[in-house]
């Protein structure tokens, strides 16, 4: 049996691919799991992206937070650079495989915070937000291209 985080985790993802439809997305994965690389001791790294769907023709790849509570910060705040990071060599890895290079994506949260006991299950908040980080701030600066005054 899983624990109950998993079972909260898969809870909240199939919350947002619902969400998302209803949005207009239309989903094409869920829990694509690639390797990206290894670590310092050689341990192979695979990166999880949650859900890859598109939106007209942009291609999204989304990360789901659940939560309980946000009483001490949003679920998104979780996603931090290193997650953004491995997130975005995943998806790299997805357009390769798949021959979409030249695709435009976009990389979006969806923050799922249940409602407590005490609430009704209508206290549910659900928010998308859409391009929470671009590719940009990964890409490696060449010497060329680095502007000298």
């Amino acid at each position: 049996m899983a624990p109950t985080h998993l079972d909260f985790g898969r809870r909240g993802e199939q919350l947002a691919a619902a969400y998302l439809q209803q949005l207009g997305y239309r989903l094409v994965a869920s829990n694509f799991t690639v390797p990206v690389g290894r670590n310092r001791v050689e341990a192979v790294i695979s990166v999880e992206v949650d859900l890859i769907a598109y939106e007209g023709p942009i291609l999204c790849f989304v990360e789901v937070k659940t939560r309980a509570s946000d009483q001490f910060a949003a679920p998104s705040a979780n996603v931090d650079l290193r997650k953004q990071r491995q997130i975005t060599r995943a998806a790299r890895a997805y357009r390769r495989i798949f021959g979409l290079l030249g695709q435009h994506c976009r990389y979006d949260v969806v923050s799922i915070v249940f409602p407590t006991n005490d609430e009704k299950e209508r206290d549910l908040q659900i928010d998308l937000l859409r391009n929470f980080w671009t590719e940009e701030k990964f890409r490696k600066i060449r010497w060329t291209e680095r502007y000298w005054d």
